[in-house]
């Protein structure tokens, strides 16, 4: 809801309240204020300017030479291209020096040898949205009435002074989408009272009777319908003020009659329809319900199939409205018109949302009956409108109205205690302090021993229940006022568990690294449900999926991150990382409910680090992942239980990818992405890895030692050894580790040579060995003996020779 800060004034006394600050005070009550704007605040010398003569430009068919008197003596020669420029207009100009929305400066200018001497400015180029510009200033210059006074700011004449409030209302809040209900509820907030617009207007001798008569068959869905007659109309523009308020709250300008009844929407927050009488074709109207497949054509000049569930206005015979939707073509008032029925009517909400999600026409007043109207104010918007007709389109307005009244609809009565309210805010207010906050509200409240029975306005249709008094009294009395206290009593503190901290540890190393967190759709295609599944599983299919592409509950995070990674490639974003910890849906059969299980995921491509200056960039590579994931588990602890082993897995490149093993058992897996896969989704060289969460986070790992600084030396020893080509060097390394006993320390690759020194089908891999005891220093004998058993043990096993 838009909220024009100089309208809302016309109801209630602002008291010199800024914009800002009344937003923030309507938001510290319980309705968020997402912004305030004021389109004119960076406009500057822009007036109102009289077109005395205007000509062809001699060396141009589209511009024309125009002498403007902009209130300052002398005409101004200003080169225009407008295609409605014409002399005798009242026209917005931007003399040289002025400043248009955007920090646009206006300066003297030649055009094809002709000096201009500032701009004709249409509505858009003075910051309003096109599809707000009324329809014949769209494709030119706006044009004022003849009366404007030549000289004026044109910001002041526009209205674009005027600072315009967005609500973010919740839907319990309808009551707020009106500039009545917003005054009501600023009123409470300030403490003042309302006041209320005026529906006093003369009435001519015929009767609305002799004109229209009004029948209703479905009258659960319109148990309230009334109907004026206004004649003689004259259809031209609206008041300025009129359209500037309409373009402030987001609603295009159209003419005198539908502008009223748009300005009725936004002041009563009643929606309204104006039927040309004339073209009504008889003097009845009929509330009822569709005919299965029953036609009608809408003010938009669509052909619509109605259903038996959607409610119609008829003359008898012919649909004329889609009640709470959208008009007929066949009653739409022109610009011929002179006789209009206004109709003012209660139509049941869940009709008309059923009416506009079938034809797909959601509009201000479908969504205002949705979300329910006072019924209270459905026959004061009719006179409201009828007055405004009368002093704005000339019209003659018949005496009284035709209703059709059946509605049954009251205030509720609703009580609450005061030791209630204290008790749940854990305040001390007074009992003369909450009566004052009803009765700012406009509340009728009765109270006696301290139990207060209010009786809530049907404007008001979210106050129900005593909880409902009490939110009342909370944002009124001030959240910010409520008292903040601790918990008293004997209570158990809360906590995180142990799988909850290490996923929260988790989270902060991959951020730390360097990697952003992804949250990605749980539901996938049926192509890819089973990629890059650690467990093979059928998918499970949704019943009723919204499309093909969300039809399946995932079995791996990977192919999301894909998608989002191939997302930011195609946006130019080639250095990426992303992590997601997240849910998995493994099949359990038919008619049992999957199992959730956890997975950690990352998908990296592009550089891992680039530094210009040194010179030193870094692609991500298999050894890149590798150590992330190496790094993750030495921070939980549990790096000496992990493995990896080789392994071919589809979607992966088959030479760059390991399982992740913890005591044996595979818990993932980390590689690159097959070229095929990242020819198909346009990806670079990118890389992945998936683990289950559960068998990391659950590990038992031993509890945190601390040893003295070692006092005595240790020994190194390198070794290169020759072996056959499918010898992983993992393996080898960990047979070392067997067969060195308690004085081998560490054992580290260092190098792999595989060229044209070496025979065929063989490779050298070197290592260096540590040996250490922190009790002593070792003797050469000591580490010869544990040497020779090592070098034993990979000639014996693995069939490794020495290199010379």
């Amino acid at each position: 809801m838009f909220v024009s800060y100089s309208w809302l004034q016309d109801y209630v006394d602002l008291q010199g309240v800024s914009p800002e600050d009344l937003a923030e005070k309507i938001t510290r009550s319980g309705i968020e204020v997402e912004g305030v704007e004021t389109i004119g605040k960076d406009i500057k010398n822009v007036v109102i300017g009289h077109v005395l003569k205007c000509e062809q430009h001699p060396d141009a068919d589209k511009l024309n030479i125009c002498m403007v008197d902009v209130g300052e003596g002398d005409p101004v020669q200003i080169i225009c291209g407008a295609p409605n420029v014409a002399s005798g207009q009242k026209v917005a100009v931007a003399k040289v020096g002025a400043v248009l929305p955007g920090n646009f400066k206006i300066k003297k200018a030649k055009l094809r040898g002709e000096v201009s001497h500032g701009m004709i400015c249409s509505l858009q180029e003075l910051g309003v949205e096109s599809k707000l510009v009324p329809k014949e200033h769209a494709e030119g210059i706006y044009v004022f009435h003849e009366e404007a006074e030549v000289g004026a700011d044109v910001v002041q004449e526009l209205g674009l002074d005027d600072a315009v409030l967005e609500l973010g209302l919740t839907p319990n809040r309808s009551d707020c989408l009106s500039m009545m209900g917003v005054a009501y509820e600023v009123g409470a907030i300030l403490g003042v009272g309302i006041k209320k617009p005026s529906t006093k207007h003369n009435e001519t001798s015929e009767k609305a009777s002799d004109y229209i008569s009004i029948e209703v068959d479905a009258k659960e869905d319109n148990p309230l319908y009334v109907a004026k007659i206004i004649k003689n109309v004259k259809i031209g523009p609206s008041p300025l003020w009129m359209q500037n308020r309409l373009i402030a709250a987001g609603i295009r300008p159209h003419n005198n009659v539908v502008d009223i009844t748009n300005y009725i929407l936004l002041e009563y927050g009643q929606p309204l329809h104006a039927f040309d009488y004339d073209r009504l074709g008889s003097k009845e109207i009929l509330v009822r319900k569709a005919n299965e497949g029953e036609k009608i054509t809408t003010l938009d000049d669509e052909e619509r199939t109605l259903k038996s569930s959607q409610l119609l206005i008829t003359n008898g015979q012919e649909p004329v409205a889609l009640a709470g939707v959208m008009g007929g073509a066949n009653s739409e008032v022109q610009n011929d018109t002179t006789t209009i029925l206004i109709e003012s009517a209660y139509f049941k909400g869940s009709t008309v949302r059923s009416a506009s999600k079938d034809h797909g026409l959601r509009s201000e007043a479908s969504t205002r009956f949705e979300k329910g109207v006072d019924p209270y104010r459905v026959k004061e918007a009719a006179e409201r409108a009828a007055a405004l007709m009368a002093e704005y389109a000339g019209g003659d307005v018949a005496s009284g109205s035709v209703a059709f009244d059946q509605l049954d609809i009251h205030p509720q009565v609703v009580s609450i205690t005061l030791e209630k309210i204290n008790s749940t805010l854990g305040t001390d207010i007074s009992a003369e302090e909450v009566e004052q906050i009803f009765k700012r509200l406009q509340f009728p409240v009765e109270t006696k021993e301290n139990q207060f029975t209010v009786t809530a306005p049907t404007r008001r249709g979210d106050i129900t229940i005593e909880e409902d008094l009490l939110e009342e009294v909370a944002r009124l009395y001030g959240y910010d006022r409520l008292p903040v206290t601790l918990p008293e009593g004997e209570a158990t503190p809360g906590g995180l568990s142990s799988y909850q901290q290490k996923r929260r540890v988790s989270r902060r190393y991959f951020e730390g690294a360097g990697l952003l967190q992804a949250v990605t759709y749980s539901l996938t295609s049926d192509k890819k449900a089973t990629q890059y599944a650690i467990d093979q599983r059928e998918p499970v299919r949704l019943v009723m999926p919204m499309s093909e592409e969300r039809s399946n509950l995932r079995l791996s995070i990977i192919p999301q991150l894909l998608e989002v990674v191939s997302y930011n490639i195609a946006r130019k974003n080639d250095a990426l990382g992303f992590y997601e910890i997240g849910s998995v849906f493994l099949n359990e059969g038919k008619d049992v409910l999957p199992t959730e299980e956890e997975h950690i995921a990352g998908v990296l491509t592009g550089k891992w680090y680039s530094h210009a200056w040194q010179g030193e960039n870094k692609d991500v590579d298999f050894f890149v992942v590798k150590g992330i994931l190496e790094g993750l588990c030495k921070e939980l602890g549990i790096e000496e239980a992990v493995t990896y082993r080789q392994a071919t897995i589809d979607g992966f490149h088959p030479g760059r990818t390991a399982e992740i093993l913890v005591d044996g058992e595979v818990i993932g897996f980390v590689g690159g992405i097959h070229p095929e896969v990242e020819k198909e989704m346009d990806l670079n060289e990118t890389y992945a890895f998936e683990l289950k969460a559960l068998p990391l986070f659950h590990y038992e790992k031993a509890p945190l030692q601390y040893q003295p600084i070692p006092r005595f030396p240790y020994i190194t020893r390198d070794i290169a050894l020759v072996v056959d080509q499918d010898v992983k060097a993992g393996e080898l390394q960990s047979l070392i580790k067997e067969t060195g006993g308690k004085l081998l320390k560490e054992v580290t690759l260092f190098d792999l040579y595989q060229g044209e020194h070496m025979e065929p089908g063989k490779k050298s891999l070197a290592y260096s060995l540590k040996y250490f005891d922190p009790e002593r220093t070792l003797t050469d004998e000591e580490v010869v003996k544990a040497h020779n058993k090592v070098l034993a043990a990979v000639k014996d096993k693995a069939g490794a020779e020495l290199r010379g």
